[in-house]
């Protein structure tokens, strides 16, 4: 039972795909701080996610998994806001098997929610341009789509998306199960010597996450500089 344990235990995580970033589902204060916990397909435990708000306009955040999956950190920076919309750069870096870069563009949303006016409901879509420099087989992908998420304004929010190798495969063929390379796509085979997927997989192109925000999401009072006028008697 233990030995079979242990192969299970290695096939996990030997299986194990990219990962992403969770960004802010809101425009961060300095100071501000979010942090919670989150399940994905991409990774075979769950990870501890923390971001702070570091200027007006940015925010990092960091990524602990087990053992080392969902590990990374990342930047973003808002390029553009306007009353209840925003865009928004991130950039992050991933640790896992295939470990990767990411470069997204978002654009946000806020929706109207009067129950909750402090923490709205929010949606956001985002094109990604995702690398991987060398993957669980030495080979490299590069991987460009769409993502799209939603925060109900509670204290749960989800992302989808998905990021196509185009040197892999045909993207018609996303949906086939019965893909077969050919011609210049069999130098990139989709599973490795073992049987699991690799870098060039269209699996490692799929992406979903699901988060739960433990923070209260309250920003911290800005403390006055000014000094205080000494009154005489």
């Amino acid at each position: 039972m233990i030995r079979l344990g242990s192969t299970l235990l290695i096939i996990m995580i030997l299986n194990g795909c990219a990962s992403h970033p969770r960004v802010a589902t809101k425009r961060m204060e300095v100071g501000e701080v979010e942090y919670g916990y989150a399940f994905s397909i991409e990774n075979i435990f769950p990870y501890l996610w923390y971001r702070k708000g570091i200027s007006d306009r940015s925010d990092i955040g960091f990524r602990v998994g087990l053992p080392i999956y969902g590990s990374g950190l990342d930047y973003s920076r808002l390029l553009y806001e306007k009353e209840n919309k925003w865009d928004m750069l991130n950039i992050g870096w991933s640790l896992n098997p295939n470990s990767n870069y990411d470069v997204t563009y978002y654009k946000f949303k806020h929706g109207k929610n009067k129950k909750n006016k402090q923490n709205p409901s929010s949606t956001w879509m985002g094109l990604r341009f995702m690398y991987i420099p060398n993957g669980i087989s030495d080979k490299t992908s590069s991987r460009i789509g769409l993502l799209f998420g939603r925060n109900s304004g509670k204290k749960i929010s989800f992302e989808l998306g998905y990021y196509h190798d185009f040197s892999s495969m045909p993207i018609g063929d996303i949906f086939s199960s019965k893909y077969k390379p050919k011609g210049r796509f069999v130098e990139l085979p989709h599973t490795t010597k073992f049987g699991f997927p690799s870098e060039n997989s269209r699996i490692v192109g799929l992406s979903l996450q699901l988060f739960f925000n433990l923070s209260n999401n309250i920003s911290k009072p800005k403390t006055s500089t000014e000094p205080v006028p000494v009154v005489e008697n």
